[in-house]
């Protein structure tokens, strides 16, 4: 089950001129609303299309976090656990995601674990725009430049 979305040129210069926490914040409403769509979802294709859609922003996600987001906040605030408690957090995402990524919708718990990957997710999603977020804010990072690096690297990782 891999997919990668394509965004538009247009797109991919909004991307490029967000701050990290503005991109990180778009890719959660994306996930979320991906989420709500599955939720709504009535045929096993439109499951499998979405769960396909979510896992993939997922990766994406976790990987740019994981290679830069993550390595600048942790030299930037002095909040270790914070980060650690992110980063377990996404261990066990990846986890569901290659659950649901070795399954189709119909199968047993498929719905299930789509559904629980989901509130694994609004629970990450909080901590990190209510906790993490303003105390990034706060810190003496360049949030532009960083931003700009890890577009560039979503946009590498969308076309693989």
């Amino acid at each position: 089950m891999t997919q990668t979305t394509t965004a538009s040129p247009a797109a991919k210069s909004k991307e490029q001129s967000l701050d990290a926490l503005a991109l990180l914040k778009a890719d959660h409403d994306l996930v979320q609303d991906l989420f709500d769509k599955f939720d709504k979802a009535r045929t096993d294709k439109q499951k499998d299309t979405l769960a396909e859609q979510i896992c993939s922003e997922l990766t994406i996600h976790a990987q740019i976090e994981e290679e830069i987001f993550y390595p600048a906040v942790r030299d930037a605030i002095d909040e270790e656990d914070l980060i650690d408690e992110a980063e377990v957090e996404h261990a066990s995402a990846k986890d569901l995601i290659e659950q649901i990524e070795d399954s189709q919708a119909g199968e047993e718990k498929f719905d299930a674990k789509v559904t629980v990957l989901g509130e694994y997710i609004r629970h990450h999603v909080k901590e990190e725009e209510t906790e993490m977020f303003p105390k990034v804010r706060k810190a003496d990072l360049d949030l532009k430049a960083l931003g700009s690096e890890m577009a560039a690297r979503k946009a590498e990782l969308q076309s693989e």
